[in-house]
């Protein structure tokens, strides 16, 4: 099992929003939730990915065919979407 399959779909969600560009904070709007939730989603994505930061994280998803990242969330952010949580 490739470690990208292990994560649930809020951790794939959360990963693809960091390789987006965005903070925990717009994160925790676009996915109606507190920035501590994300942070904690944050922290499981990184010990089961094996990366040590948010650059890493992006860089990963980046690497690791991105675009694709999007289809697997729950609920992928359009640009309006992504532009209303700023």
């Amino acid at each position: 099992m490739m470690p990208r399959e292990r994560l649930t779909p809020k951790e794939t969600q959360v990963a693809t929003l960091v390789w987006q560009g965005l903070t925990n904070r717009e994160i925790g709007k676009l996915m109606c939730t507190t920035e501590q939730v994300v942070k904690n989603h944050l922290r499981s994505t990184f010990d089961k990915l094996g990366v040590w930061s948010r650059l890493e994280l992006a860089m990963y998803v980046a690497s690791h065919g991105g675009r694709n990242w999007l289809e697997d969330c729950e609920r992928p952010v359009s640009p309006a979407a992504r532009a209303a949580a700023s």
